[in-house]
């Protein structure tokens, strides 16, 4: 017969076992969330030829109406902080899933510019729940010594939408066209919402409270010291900086870019421009798991800011590179910069521990202003430098499309890029070191 104590540390072990295997379910589901929403913030990067053709649009007007996405989710993260902490993931992601079909569903059955807009808006608002919703969950259910580790996978799940756009969109809006391909995205919108709502759990055990911060006065307390906390402020440039070849490349200019100054074709662009977020899946949570095995933030981040500048430099200067040598370049540009998913584990552990929802939205709100300002910016470049070059000549197309973009304007545009890259890895050095040391 087994003595009582020795009968109950094994219940524990065995709880505890359960608990981490639904937890990392659980995990899984808001994942999935996430690599859905990526997918429709991706969308208008591998449809650029159907939607500018369709609501008439020059490299400006293109690049406003894919950011209008950005108007909507970066303000929204401090609300989405404080409504998490507050009311617990489920019912919130449930929702924000809801949102994003609505809102694609208008973007499609519309001409109007203003309507679509409003559309993308909408999906914009609904994925601002994504990614902090996931982290939430992984502060409730997983360790939080592996919270880097965990922040990099579910960025890592997050990409896979984007290779699936890059790969499989195109071929869909040859076949279906733009509009049904989206309409399809949202029709699985509607099956995921279910799917959230019957999988996702707030708490552990048998809580009643859904979220971890009692009373909304608590947490707009504890938001006053997350956003006075100049750490985080540094923190968060870093991870907007370093995070560039995602928000304002791939997920716009990566494709244009590669087809129009390499000469790739729409599929070697988009599997070339998918080798990036391959990159990135793999290397996000490699470098979450070498932070938390080094006991570490700031030398990861730091070397892979300074190789991703490094890289990027050369796939914008070398224009005379191979299709092989840039799928290559985009791979190992994707590994390094994934170090930017270690911003979130140092968020929160410069943060109150029931605020991590807060915390981590603050942060997330910070890293996407770079979306958001530089993803119009780049297309009001191309047409200066268009514009400067032909003499004010600004009706110059290809395939009654697209403007006759030469290397030398994407170059001027895009230049921007390894230059926040390189301000990235300084900042790295007025960060302090923060790595958790509970719970291990």
């Amino acid at each position: 017969m087994l003595n009582p104590i020795v009968k109950e540390m094994t219940l524990l072990s065995e709880n505890r076992k359960n608990y981490a295997f639904m937890g990392w379910c659980i995990c899984a589901l808001g994942a999935i969330f996430y690599s859905y929403e990526y997918l429709l913030r991706i969308a208008p990067s591998a449809m650029e030829t159907a939607l500018r053709e369709h609501f008439n649009l020059s490299a400006t007007g293109f690049g406003h109406i894919s950011s209008i996405y950005y108007y909507a989710y970066v303000p929204m993260q401090l609300p989405v902080g404080l409504l998490l902490d507050r009311y617990g993931p489920r019912r919130l992601l449930t929702f924000a899933c809801l949102i994003c079909v609505i809102g694609t569903f208008l973007f499609t059955a519309t001409a109007n510019f203003w309507v679509a807009a409003l559309g993308r808006f909408l999906v914009g608002l609904g994925s601002a729940f994504a990614f902090v919703g996931v982290l939430k969950l992984a502060t409730i259910w997983l360790p939080e010594n592996r919270l880097a580790m965990v922040s990099g996978m579910t960025a890592a799940l997050g990409t896979i939408g984007a290779m699936l756009g890059d790969n499989f969109l195109e071929i869909f809006v040859q076949q279906l066209g733009w509009a049904r391909t989206l309409n399809v995205t949202a029709v699985f919108g509607i099956v995921l919402m279910f799917v959230l709502w019957a999988g996702v759990q707030d708490k552990k055990g048998r809580h009643r409270q859904n979220g971890t911060v009692s009373t909304f006065k608590k947490g707009l307390v504890d938001l006053g010291i997350i956003a006075r906390n100049k750490q985080i402020w540094v923190n968060g440039m870093y991870g907007c900086l370093v995070y560039l070849p995602t928000t304002v490349f791939a997920e716009l200019w990566g494709i244009p870019y590669l087809r129009h100054a390499h000469g790739l074709s729409p599929h070697a662009a988009g599997l070339a421009n998918s080798l990036l977020f391959l990159g990135f899946t793999l290397g996000a949570p490699l470098m979450g798991y070498i932070s938390d095995r080094l006991e570490r933030r700031k030398f990861p981040m730091l070397f892979g800011a300074t190789g991703a500048c490094i890289v990027m430099l050369t796939i914008l200067y070398f224009p005379g590179l191979s299709v092989f040598q840039i799928q290559v370049l985009m791979f190992i540009l994707g590994l390094l910069y994934s170090a930017q998913a270690i911003v979130f584990a140092v968020g929160r552990e410069l943060s109150p521990g029931e605020a991590a929802g807060t915390a981590m939205a603050i942060t997330n709100m910070i890293v996407m202003l770079g979306a958001m300002l530089l993803q119009p910016l780049v297309g009001y470049l191309l047409d200066f430098s268009l514009a400067a070059r032909t003499k004010g000549l600004t009706e110059v197309v290809v395939d009654n499309v697209h403007k006759l973009y030469t290397v030398g304007d994407y170059q001027f545009a895009l230049a921007f890029i390894p230059f926040g890259i390189f301000v990235a890895a300084i900042l790295t050095f007025f960060l302090r070191e923060t790595y958790a040391l509970v719970d291990k």
